[in-house]
């Protein structure tokens, strides 16, 4: 390893390498194309930097003058190319390195000016790179290594035509690395196109998906999902916290919601301009916010420093899409949770989801008002604040305070103040997820009803008019069974007396249905659906009856060729009289057939003299 990057590493506070920054960074990998499966939050750019280092260097430990780029590296989205940028120049800061990025949203003529001022190195998104390839505002002669980093990402974007362009502008020369979460088979494609002889880098860490993040799915009614977003940022309070939607108009509608809480918000969506964007992330980094609310797109790639906490408003799309995810937390050894917000008609959807991805949550209810109040309780207690000794400047405040108030008052006031800044929980709907058995109906009376399924009756229309009628709930009555003429319900004995009364004697109910009570239980028939039989059925020869014909026989067509439609005037049909008079638009202009015979050679397609009909198979003569 060169000493200038040695040094820039034990100055980050490096002391040992990630599996992935040790496997590409050996010496017998020196030079050669490599295909590195990387999950996010591995150390992966810290890895390529070491990876091209010695290609870049040579056996020098600084960078000579600035001029031709001697390494290109590619990320999908500008917020991934700007993180590997500030990466990049800090591991190369003591070899004088110049680094510079070209990403779509940015001013393409101060990109110009940087490039042409000279760069070691250039990290690009693939459309800007493209445009300054073509534009002959950068120079590819000198270049080293190529670096593709998230690859599959940048497929499934569209952006191979742009990197098959890329590359193929390239000296064939250079070292290429491709850096993918997974090898799919376009990767592999892409690899065995444009790379020599690659070596398949795998590390020990691609067998467990994200031993260092926590995943909590959480059951939710329906109409609770934000209010559980909210007590889940409540209960963790981590440093940072990212919350993914699946929409633009969810990130608005939930920024919005999260901004009146009290919380402090950023969202970061791909309607956003670039300067708006880079502020939004900013903030994040420097502590003025504490969420970010983003799509898919938006954040794919983002590091923040701090982020403990992954909250998925919405269900991805995909298995990938959770780990990529999940993926901004956990990081470089750091430990997250990834917290699925999941309503009961999307159960068996994340659980999919969780089975393609290899991964386990743990199943359980979002924290409740009370959960996050203990919580809040809890870490109150525990501040290492109450062990810190009372300062000099302190002291006369502190006694100020316990000489006008009693330590009851100082403690709700500081309970009061603690409270003040922090959004109140919410309270969210009990969820039980297993349904509880109906409890026994016991002694019953029937009665039978003068109304059935003739008369369009149904259990949940007698429902209501039997508790309207004879004052019951719904508790008290059991079963409900329709049949074609009459219907039969089951109520509870000990409230059929009551019934009875309220009813009245006539025993008349809404509709002038009538009610009586039965002796003992209907024999209630049982619906049976025949299934019609096929009408077409197949029966032997002399029983098989003939199917009426609709239409009388007419001989069809012969099949070696097709019948051609018939030319001339068609023949008039059977009700039709030919020797009426026919309409003045039907008459021949210009003057009249020459007399002769009908069926002349001359007059076959005249033949139009009252009582004969016209002969459909002749041509027309031409020079008639």
């Amino acid at each position: 390893m060169k000493q200038s990057i040695a040094n820039a590493l034990e100055r980050r506070g490096y002391t040992n390498l990630t599996p992935v920054q040790e496997a590409v960074s050996k010496d017998d990998l020196i030079g050669a194309d490599l295909l590195v499966s990387a999950q996010t939050g591995s150390g992966k750019t810290v890895g390529f930097g070491l990876a091209i280092a010695p290609t870049l260097l040579g056996s020098d430990d600084q960078f000579g003058t600035a001029g031709h780029p001697l390494a290109l590296i590619i990320a999908p989205t500008r917020e991934l190319a700007l993180q590997v940028k500030r990466e990049l120049a800090w591991l190369y800061a003591d070899a004088s390195a110049v680094v510079t990025s070209c990403v779509g949203g940015m001013d393409m003529r101060d990109e110009r000016r940087a490039l042409a001022r000279g760069a070691h190195i250039v990290v690009a998104t693939p459309g800007r790179l493209r445009d300054h390839i073509m534009r002959g505002s950068i120079d590819l002669t000198d270049i080293r290594a190529v670096v593709l980093d998230e690859a599959d990402e940048m497929l499934d974007l569209g952006f191979r035509e742009d990197l098959e362009f890329i590359l193929s502008e390239a000296p064939d020369t250079r070292q290429t690395l491709l850096f993918s979460a997974t090898v799919p088979a376009a990767i592999a494609q892409l690899a065995k196109s444009y790379q020599k002889d690659a070596v398949r880098v795998s590390t020990k860490a691609e067998t467990a998906q994200h031993a260092d993040i926590e995943y909590q799915a959480m059951n939710v009614s329906a109409r609770d999902g934000e209010n559980a977003i909210i007590n889940v940022l409540r209960y963790y309070e981590a440093p940072n916290a990212i919350v993914f939607c699946n929409t633009r108009a969810m990130v608005n509608r939930l920024t919005t919601r999260l901004s009146n809480r009290g919380f402090s918000v950023v969202a970061l969506s791909g309607e956003l301009s670039q300067s708006e964007r880079t502020h939004a992330l900013q903030a994040m980094r420097d502590g003025r916010a504490r969420v970010c609310v983003a799509t898919d797109v938006a954040a794919r790639g983002i590091d923040l420093p701090n982020l403990d906490l992954v909250v998925h408003a919405e269900l991805p799309s995909s298995h990938e899409t959770l780990l990529h995810r999940s993926g901004r937390t956990g990081r470089a050894g750091r430990k997250g949770v990834s917290a699925l917000i999941v309503s009961d008609k999307l159960r068996r959807k994340a659980e999919r989801i969780l089975n393609m991805a290899k991964l386990k949550a743990v199943w359980g209810p979002a924290p409740s008002a009370d959960m996050v109040i203990a919580k809040d309780e809890e870490r109150l207690m525990s501040d290492p604040a109450w062990q810190d000794d009372i300062s000099g400047s302190e002291r006369t405040a502190v006694e100020a305070l316990l000489g006008k108030f009693s330590a009851e008052q100082v403690a709700a006031a500081f309970l009061r103040l603690h409270k003040s800044g922090r959004s109140a929980p919410e309270e969210l709907s009990s969820i039980d997820t297993k349904p509880k058995p109906r409890a026994p109906f016991g002694p019953s009376v029937w009665f039978s009803l003068s109304t059935g399924r003739n008369q369009n009756a149904e259990p949940r229309r007698l429902l209501p008019m039997l508790c309207k009628a004879g004052g019951l709930t719904k508790e008290d009555i059991g079963a409900i069974r329709v049949q074609d003429t009459q219907s039969f319900a089951e109520i509870k004995r000990e409230k059929v007396d009551a019934f009875l009364k309220a009813v009245g004697p006539d025993g008349v109910l809404e509709n002038g249905i009538e009610l009586a009570q039965l002796s003992a239980p209907p024999a209630i028939a049982k619906e049976t659906r025949q299934k019609p039989k096929f009408q077409g059925q197949r029966k032997p020869d002399g029983e098989r009856p003939r199917k009426p014909r609709s239409k009388p026989d007419v001989a069809a067509p012969y099949k070696g060729k097709p019948a051609s439609k018939p030319k001339g005037k068609p023949a008039p049909s059977k009700d039709h009289d030919i020797n009426a008079a026919k309409p003045k638009s039907h008459k021949r202009k210009g003057p009249p057939p020459p007399a002769g015979k009908p069926n002349s050679k001359k007059n076959k397609a005249r033949s139009n003299a009252p009582g004969k009909a016209p002969h459909r198979g002749a041509r027309p003569n031409a020079k008639g």
